[in-house]
């Protein structure tokens, strides 16, 4: 199965083997003949690497660990290859397909940390901590012997003592509101879902939208779940939300494209140096192949978001909206060692359907590369389109007659700017609060909070609460204490939020009060009101209620609601 990937890459330089290498050369140099001599036993070969290696093991001043050696030096290999060739070491293999296999080892919980204590937004329904009658709320003071309250511990903290081997128990203390005395659950990690599908539900009575955050083997059946519901609410028009997705695995996103498309219409088709062309063609059974269609996506759209989208476009299939995605087209295969370590090596490139390779250029160096999208930002593209330029060697024609560009990502047929009317001075100060204070305010009230199923007659109650002016004098009198933006602020994009409202850096902790800034409340009051009330929601009802307050807020996804009601596809 191939896959892709495009998070940044941390090679290991092969500084170390040139360090060892550089003494021997630099310090007391031997004579030629007699350093040959004592490694008569090394054959003359074109394996330099071996040869290199055998030399110092049994050469160097000191004891060396060849192991070391080698993976200091595969990282630095394959960086002269291409940006997404990359060496995974045993240690961090698992973790790194668990998103591509759609789970993990745990106790099953999603938490965050509130007053340097472990706090369980929600458990995962199904999952041992859910059975065992662990609840949201519940906060962890003990995990088997070790106090965890109080200790400014860190998120990777808490998911190295509460992840492991399925079969295995973790034994942990909680404290529940209304209880005089800790809980104790022994809890026996088992398999746990992530889902690659956020959320799905009608935006209106024709509508549904429906968002993917990953390509992982459930998504496909993840996505015919959500389909099918939506459809049986009276679905006639789908909205597929890619933005931020930045690929995975390829089958799934294949096997959706093919239910939009007709029998024998061209999804995609790789080819490399050693893989001759391999076409992806619709089989003509998909069940949504003549619904109106719109496609969202942006500049963190990447790989297999991209198969998807320019399958839809180059066969005149539906709209895609949004901005310029991410511009990769290198399709890696994983080849596993006996060590447990891996590597996923870029064997092919994928065209479009009308023939276009989307990778951008990365013969400037992985700097450049990786650096792209802070130069797109620079030169104004996520805000004007006519900033955007392709070479007319780039331009393909779909068979409908639109015109299409390849070379570095998917252009969509509708740009949508960045939204940065509601951004003022006070939002980027107050930013780093607005989750921390939703997160209080759900402990503080979820006795309440928990009576509500429904997103929009909690944002209806949310509303007549003055969270606001409770916000402002949350973050004119908690400033002085430090404030980690949660997850969620960091990079909205990469983490399954709407891009459009935030798109300035998140900046680091503060240790200072907000004043109250009326100007600023002005401007970015409305922003700063419904992401509270959005991740309020979340905190009660999950992506479920996060996204449709969210909506409110989301230019990109409110023009394909009023593009669809006024147009047919």
């Amino acid at each position: 199965m191939k896959y892709s990937n495009t998070k940044r890459n941390i090679f290991l330089p092969l500084m170390l083997a040139i360090s060892l290498i550089a003494g021997i050369v630099i310090g007391i140099v031997l004579p030629r003949q007699n350093l040959m001599q004592q490694h008569s036993s090394i054959r003359a070969r074109n394996d330099k690497i071996n040869s290199i290696l055998n030399i110092i093991e049994s050469s160097y001043v000191d004891s060396v660990n060849r192991n070391d050696l080698v993976e200091a030096a595969v990282p630095a290999i394959l960086k002269k290859l291409d940006p997404h060739s990359v060496y995974i070491p045993a240690k961090d293999l698992v973790r790194a397909n668990e998103p591509l296999q759609g789970n993990f080892e745990g106790i099953g919980i999603s938490f965050n940390i509130l007053s340097d204590t472990i706090l369980v937004i929600s458990t995962i329904p199904g999952g041992p901590s859910e059975k065992l009658g662990l609840e949201a709320g519940d906060r962890i003071i003990y995990v088997n012997d070790s106090l965890v309250a109080g200790k400014r511990i860190s998120d990777d903290d808490v998911m190295r003592m509460l992840k492991g081997p399925r079969g295995t128990v973790v034994r942990v203390r909680i404290y529940r509101k209304g209880q005089k005395d800790l809980l104790t659950f022994n809890i026996t990690r088992d398999k746990i879902p992530i889902y690659s599908v956020d959320v799905n539900y009608m935006v209106n009575a024709t509508t549904g939208y429906l968002r993917i955050n990953n390509f992982a083997m459930t998504t496909y059946d993840e996505f015919m779940k959500g389909l099918t519901e939506l459809r049986n609410r009276g679905m006639s028009k789908l909205i597929l939300d890619l933005r931020g997705n930045s690929g995975g695995l390829m089958d799934p996103a294949i096997q959706i494209a093919n239910e939009f498309l007709q029998e024998g219409q061209l999804i995609v088709y790789t080819q490399g140096r050693t893989q001759p062309r391999n076409n992806f063609t619709a089989n003509g059974k998909g069940d949504f192949k003549t619904g109106d269609l719109v496609i969202l996506i942006d500049e963190w759209s990447a790989s297999a978001s991209e198969i998807l989208a320019g399958a839809i476009q180059d066969n005149d299939r539906g709209m895609i909206i949004g901005r310029r995605s991410f511009g990769k087209g290198l399709v890696q295969e994983p080849i596993q060692f006996t060590d447990g370590s891996g590597m996923r090596l870029t064997i092919a490139r994928y065209y479009t359907p009308t023939g276009r390779s989307i990778q951008k250029p990365y013969n400037n160096g992985f700097d450049e590369y990786y650096d792209d999208l802070n130069a797109r930002y620079d030169r104004g593209e996520f805000e004007r389109p006519d900033s955007i330029h392709f070479s007319d060697s780039l331009k393909f024609t779909t068979p409908g007659g639109r015109i299409v560009y390849g070379g570095g990502g998917i252009m969509p047929d509708k740009f949508i700017p960045v939204d940065t009317s509601g951004v003022s001075p006070y939002f980027l100060k107050v930013r780093p609060f607005i989750y921390q204070f939703a997160l209080n305010y759900t402990q503080k009230n979820r006795d309440v909070l928990r009576n509500f199923s429904d997103p929009y007659e909690l944002e209806k109650y949310l509303d007549t609460q003055g969270l606001l002016d409770q916000f402002t004098e949350y973050a004119y009198r908690n400033g002085s204490q430090p404030v980690q933006p949660a997850a969620e602020v960091k990079n909205p994009e990469m983490t399954g939020n709407p891009p459009d409202i935030v798109i300035i850096p998140a900046r680091p902790a503060r240790t200072g009060g907000v004043k109250p800034d009326p100007e600023g409340l002005r401007i970015s009051g409305n922003i700063i009101h419904t992401q509270i009330k959005a991740y309020i929601a979340r905190n009660i009802m999950d992506n479920k209620g996060f996204y449709p307050i969210w909506e409110k807020l989301d230019t990109t996804l409110k023009y394909a609601i009023s593009f669809l009601e006024q147009n047919t596809i």
